[in-house]
């Protein structure tokens, strides 16, 4: 792959150092009627000396819901005034600012719990921290944030610096790169689906996820960072390529397709995008239509898992082309997957060593020697989370 001039440009800007994008597009992918909320987001990169590679991550630090602030800061009794310090340097800022923008608020650990024992005198919240209740106290961390700790055993007669003395930093969240720099030169693209969800009794968002759906606006900015991803990314020369990328998989694989439009890569195409209806989920539907009109996409299979009574998933549109897809393998494919790691990925990964058993007429030990060298010669690359 080529270098472009501002990728010789070191920049001042890293995970250290963010570098302030501001937001130009930030869309809902989704049509009318979706369960989903899928926000497609432009940032501009413009002065910052910033590039990146198909497969490269964007790491945005984001600021906790100011609603669940307000929330822990009304149970603890405190002025959203007071001064905290910060971190080892000695810095400080409000409990408001700090609780926002500065602490993990959403997640819970085993010794967050136990030291908050300590500030209380809280009989029930003593008893699950003891010993004997290792399993209650691992069930009770399961699903619940710092506004339930407070609300089922506080207020706690404890002061701002110490409660915050007991969290754990807020960390930056990574994406998928969503564009080619050499298609969008000053510009990154992200597809964040919107992390929503019902526990014990109350919603629960994604941190990041929901900034971007209801609070990252446009003309607005995002402290971002580029992150290399070595490990999944573009082969050199005129490879053929096949990407399976349901819902916001399909992220680095637009990146993948634009490269290949703009650099003209004579190497085929071939993408497996799913989603739960095509009326409403089917992603860059009608982007991904042009690339197949102009060549930069060879074969795009879908599986819409609600569009029928039986679901469709990828896997099962990968098997469905076993033959085909076991013939490109053989002459040098590489083969990419993105998404979620504990059911899609796990999923693909099965169904690739049947197609390879299947059309390879191997026993199960040879599809898997045939898939482990593939990995050992990069050409099965994954981004699973």
């Amino acid at each position: 792959m080529q270098t472009t001039d501002s990728q010789k440009v070191p920049s001042v800007y890293s995970r250290t150092n963010p570098f302030p994008a501001r937001i130009i597009k930030n869309v809902n992918l989704n049509g009318a009627g979706s369960s989903k909320e899928t926000r497609h987001i432009e940032l501009s990169l413009e002065g910052s000396e910033l590039s990146y590679v198909p497969g490269d991550c964007l790491g945005i630090f984001p600021s906790n819901d100011p609603a669940l602030v307000e929330a822990i800061l009304a149970i603890m009794k405190w002025d959203p005034a007071t001064e905290v310090v910060v971190n080892k340097q000695g810095d400080t800022l409000s409990i408001q600012d700090a609780l926002l923008n500065h602490f993990e608020l959403t997640l819970l650990s085993k010794k967050i719990v136990q030291q908050a024992a300590e500030f209380t005198d809280n009989e029930e919240l003593k008893k699950l921290v003891s010993a004997e209740q290792a399993e209650q106290l691992k069930e009770y961390i399961d699903g619940r944030d710092l506004l339930d700790l407070v609300q089922d055993f506080g207020p706690w007669n404890v002061s701002a610096q110490d409660f915050v003395a007991l969290l754990r930093k807020l960390n930056a969240r990574l994406y998928s790169i969503a564009s080619s720099f050499a298609a969008n030169p000053g510009q990154v693209h992200l597809t964040i689906g919107a992390v929503r969800y019902m526990s014990h009794g109350r919603e629960r968002k994604g941190v990041c996820s929901v900034q971007c759906a209801e609070r990252a606006h446009e003309g607005e900015t995002l402290p971002v960072f580029i992150q290399v991803n070595n490990h999944f990314n573009l082969p050199e020369g005129d490879k053929d390529i096949i990407m399976v990328g349901p819902g916001t998989g399909i992220a680095p694989f637009r990146s993948f397709i634009q490269e290949r439009a703009v650099t003209k890569a004579a190497g085929r195409a071939w993408l497996f995008f799913g989603d739960q209806r095509s009326s409403t989920d089917f992603l860059y539907k009608e982007e991904l239509e042009g690339y197949m009109n102009d060549g930069a996409l060879t074969k795009l299979d879908t599986a819409f898992s609600r569009d029928s009574e039986q679901k469709v998933y990828v896997q099962h549109r990968m098997m469905e082309n076993s033959k085909e897809l076991f013939a490109w393998l053989s002459s040098g494919a590489y083969f990419y997957v993105c998404g979620d790691k504990k059911n899609m990925a796990k999923d693909v990964h099965n169904t690739l060593i049947d197609i390879i058993e299947k059309e390879g007429a191997m026993s199960r030990e040879e599809a898997e020697a045939y898939l482990n060298h593939m990995q050992e010669q990069h050409r099965y690359q994954r981004d699973v989370y």
